[in-house]
């Protein structure tokens, strides 16, 4: 008999036969312990309906793994299996971690440079909308998605979903003790589905935008709903868990407490520690990010200048999933130009964060992206898929900003460096000037320097000059008789929202 096989971080699964009477969701208990060599690893098991227990497992070393299956219920426990992890395919680089402290990067060492959308009730449309999601993203350029798991019912967003959430009792509400496997399944097939895309599932699992009940059910119905979800998609290597969209909408209901007891939970139910965070309304109310069981920094607001200051703050990446939204529906946020939108993107990212996409532009029918997916009908995708081809063809540790908060240079301009290497992407956004040099190297002219339009999507080789001086202030008054702060500049065109990338020559 051959013994089965999965790539390493791809999904084993194990069914089983148990009971379907009374609730199994309440009534029985399952989980497993795999073992390789002398490693062993508890993974929680869950009821998939019809009287079917499912066990999920991302084997992370290759080789020969073996489990056996624990349980009160005498059906389900004692179960014992092997399979053997094979070498990952093409394009499996494993789950992404958070790595050299501000920055991402996939299990294999590969660097992850976050490029978001937002689509939150993608899973809820109908499926032929679904199938046309998930075509458009596979030349998007996006790399991550933001995602609910419950239907939301907002403008633009009213329809029912697919699926309820919960099985229906017999007075027909929905009984939240009871998850409905259907509509479970059909999510992480999606989720499943981005994997095979190259897309990272930024699972969003509660909202204020309710109307079925799902943001008032009590701490313990929430606590085993958390859990449930850990036990049924952890396994895939995609997966990030973002606890809230706009917590602070939640919090009579769900004080603070309570969602560090979502994290924990988290934590005791995913084996592979997954990256985590939870998303602010008011841009006065950032979550305390510095959180030990928080990966990294999610946050909501448009003020993008202040990415540096968040990573000064929190101590960790900063991904602005929320710099407002290119369309023009009525809601203040929703209204950017593209142009906009794609300035916003290179601030946060020269200022060493991440920042998200979204699109909501009015349709008769309210098939607008940021709610329901579908296609893309705007023009910042196609600058910040190019933007993201940019740095992948150099960046190997990740960006950080060339100066303190409030120094170089002078707070108007943004200016990276790629670790220790000589890579530097210089931002001058809306500032137009003929020549620069502030931020070029200091030690010699053996460098290329390659002028970018961030609109156009052109890349030109710049005409080096002699490096002017500038006359820096001081307290306000003009000093005199200054040097040179690099050893050349460049002529510039004199338009607005250029970059200037310096590389060592090859």
């Amino acid at each position: 008999m051959s013994i089965a096989t999965v790539e390493k971080w791809g999904v084993f699964e194990a069914a089983f036969n148990g009971p379907s009477g009374g609730n199994p969701y309440l009534d029985v208990s399952l989980d497993a312990v795999f073992t390789h060599k002398s490693r062993e690893v508890r993974v929680p098991g869950f009821y998939d309906g019809d009287g079917v227990y499912r066990v999920r497992f991302m084997p992370d070393i290759e080789g020969e793994w073996s489990f056996k299956t624990r349980s009160r219920t005498a059906e389900l426990d004692g179960k014992t299996g092997a399979f053997v992890a094979t070498t990952p395919s093409a394009g499996n680089h494993g789950p992404v971690r958070v790595r050299n402290k501000f920055h991402f990067a996939y299990a294999d060492g590969k660097p992850f440079l976050s490029f978001g959308t937002t689509c939150y009730a993608w899973t809820h449309q109908p499926l032929d909308m679904q199938a046309q999601t998930l075509e458009t993203l596979k030349t998007a350029g996006f790399n991550k998605i933001r995602m609910g798991v419950f239907p939301k019912d907002y403008p633009y967003n009213t329809n029912e979903p697919l699926y309820p959430s919960f099985e229906k009792g017999a007075d027909g509400k929905e009984d939240f003790d009871r998850p409905n496997p259907v509509m479970f399944r059909h999510f992480e097939q999606q989720v499943a589905a981005l994997c095979a895309l190259g897309i990272e599932a930024d699972i969003i699992m509660f909202h204020p935008y309710d109307r079925w009940g799902y943001a008032d059910m009590s701490a313990e119905q929430d606590f085993r709903y958390v859990a449930y979800l850990a036990a049924r998609l952890a396994a895939y290597r995609n997966v990030w868990w973002a606890l809230a969209n706009e917590y602070d909408f939640l919090i009579d209901t769900k004080p603070v407490a309570q969602w560090d007891r979502y994290f924990h939970i988290i934590e005791e139910n995913d084996p592979y520690q997954h990256l985590k965070s939870i998303h602010n309304g008011e841009v006065s109310m950032n979550f305390d990010h510095r959180k030990p069981w928080v990966t990294h920094t999610c946050i909501q607001n448009p003020d993008v200048k202040l990415t540096q200051t968040w990573r000064d703050a929190y101590g960790k990446p900063v991904v602005n999933d929320e710099p407002e939204y290119e369309g023009n529906i009525v809601q203040c946020w929703g209204n950017l130009t593209a142009q906009e939108l794609v300035h916003r993107f290179w601030i946060t990212v020269t200022r060493g964060g991440y920042a998200g996409h979204g699109e909501t532009y009015s349709h008769p029918d309210d098939l607008i992206w940021w709610a329901k997916g579908g296609e893309l009908r705007g023009e910042a995708w196609k600058r910040i898929g190019f933007f993201r081809d940019l740095l992948e063809q150099d960046v190997t540790h990740g960006l950080d900003p060339m100066g303190a908060v409030g120094e170089w240079p002078w707070t108007r301009v943004s200016g990276v460096r790629d670790g220790a290497s000589d890579l530097r992407y210089i931002y001058l956004g809306e500032h137009q000037p003929v020549v620069w040099s502030s931020g070029f190297p200091k030690d010699g002219d053996n460098y290329d320097v390659d002028i970018i339009d961030t609109w156009n999507m052109t890349i030109t080789p710049a005409k080096k000059v002699e490096a002017p001086i500038p006359h820096p202030t001081r307290h306000g008054a003009i000093v005199r008789g200054g040097k040179a702060d690099a050893a050349f500049g460049v002529e510039l065109p004199g338009k607005p929202y250029l970059a200037l990338r310096v590389r060592s020559k090859r």
